[in-house]
């Protein structure tokens, strides 16, 4: 593995918050709404976790309407896999109904 990846990896996974996302995200994808929540923090300040996770290869993201979702990347290094390996499942990171991006496309 490149150095520079290592750094980037560990560098992303260093960060308190970035754990609770990608703690969030072993079950699966998940909507940024419901990061928000999880975090207590602000939608801004959730995605500059998420785009420093993205640009080290550990998440990718998927858009549905005005929304964007993200889950982990299938195929991770061997050194983020020993990393989500010791990292809890978050239950509480899932689209609720009454979530706003489960209601795009439906007729009022």
């Amino acid at each position: 593995m490149e150095n520079t990846l290592i750094e980037k990896q560990l560098k992303a996974a260093a960060d308190l918050n970035r754990i609770k996302l990608l703690a969030c995200m072993k079950n699966g994808e998940v909507c940024v709404c419901d990061f928000v929540d999880v975090l207590g923090i602000s939608q801004p300040a959730v995605s500059q976790h998420l785009r420093k996770l993205k640009e080290a290869g550990i998440i990718t993201e998927r858009k549905v309407g005005t929304w964007k979702h993200y889950r982990l990347v299938e195929n991770q290094t061997p050194l983020m896999k020993g990393i989500l390996e010791q990292i809890e499942l978050i239950q509480e990171c899932d689209c609720s109904s009454d979530c706003e991006c489960t209601h795009i496309g439906e007729e009022n």
